[in-house]
């Protein structure tokens, strides 16, 4: 059986598939499976070794430039390759109207969220089969429960596994435990203070840590710099393709970030992480991992150093003590 995911986008959605594939990789041998995904987050998909082909969309791109011609070629390409693949069934694995658009581009029967459960019910006018999961469910779990639905079997809850390995290679010339900072997100109201991760630099620093410290825009470039102007033992990593970023990220001893999609691949790798959510609910999006393990700033309140550092200490013992 050929089956088509089709989750696009961000790169926690994307992340958060992955154990549903495992799911039905022990339940249904005789699936095989390709992805549909943003063009950005290929090189994440390609993570997964039982995908088989990657199929990219460009939808943030496509959008704003709907009168170029090359734009509509790009979507009748998509189209073409998608029904030459001949798919038996294409899951719809985000829910939102662009995504049904997606999907039906296959020319095969879509499997999607009923009306009640989708993020968007107008994109169930798209789907032949159509299944509930509750919404107050975690966005992993709900992932499992939609795939158990629509390929006919019953997901182990008790096992959480992403089947995502790091890519080879790591940061070069340092030896020793190593503690990557990821600083960086998408919202204002996301982002921990720069004096704070000054701060948890300088306390992981003294407990033999190397911090480890990139970016990806002009903001963020300012921030790292800032961190490792104050933090001497801190590794200033240049900005990178996600792949080598993923790969230094995959060889970390410890994680720590704010609410961006590279903490929840540190805990898909099962890495020691601590997520710092400020403006965010993490009981439905949270990273989610044995090693793994979120603050939450109360309301009116913030989330310390002090508390960040000891809780990675206290992930890093139970980690250490565990039986191997």
């Amino acid at each position: 059986m050929k089956v088509l995911i089709v989750k696009t986008s961000s790169m926690g959605d994307v992340i958060h598939t992955f154990p549903a594939v495992e799911d039905a990789l022990r339940n249904r041998p005789d699936i095989s499976f390709d992805w549909c995904v943003e063009e950005a987050f290929a090189g994440i998909v390609a993570l997964h070794p039982a995908i088989k082909s990657i199929h990219k969309v460009a939808i943030r791109r496509w959008r704003k430039k709907l009168f170029d011609g090359g734009i509509w070629r790009e979507m009748a390409d998509l189209r073409r390759v998608l029904r030459a693949s001949r798919y038996d069934l294409v899951i719809d694995a985000q829910g939102l109207l662009k995504s049904a658009l997606v999907a039906i581009q296959a020319g095969a029967p879509v499997a999607g969220f009923d009306r009640s459960s989708a993020r968007e019910p107008s994109a169930t006018l798209f789907y032949d089969r159509k299944f509930a999961v509750p919404r107050d469910l975690h966005a992993i779990e709900r992932t499992r429960r939609q795939f158990g639905l629509a390929l006919g079997y019953q997901p182990d809850l008790s096992m959480l596994g992403s089947g995502i390995v790091p890519p080879v290679g790591g940061l070069a010339g340092i030896e020793g435990r190593t503690a990557f900072l990821l600083h960086g997100t998408s919202r204002e109201d996301k982002k921990w203070p720069v004096e704070n991760w000054i701060e948890t630099a300088r306390q992981l620093a003294d407990r033999q840590f190397t911090p480890v410290v990139t970016w990806s825009n002009e903001a963020e470039k300012k921030v790292a710099e800032a961190i490792a102007a104050s933090v001497p033992r801190a590794a200033l990593v240049a900005k990178s393709p996600l792949a080598d970023v993923a790969a230094i990220l995959g060889h970390s001893t410890l994680v720590i970030g704010a609410d961006t999609g590279l903490t929840h691949l540190a805990s898909a790798f099962g890495l020691t992480t601590v997520a710092i959510f400020l403006a965010t609910e993490p009981g439905l999006t949270g990273p989610r991992g044995q090693h793994a393990s979120t603050l939450l700033a109360p309301a009116g309140g913030k989330v310390t150093p002090v508390e960040v550092v000891a809780e990675a200490e206290r992930l890093l013992t139970l980690r250490s003590n565990a039986p191997t």
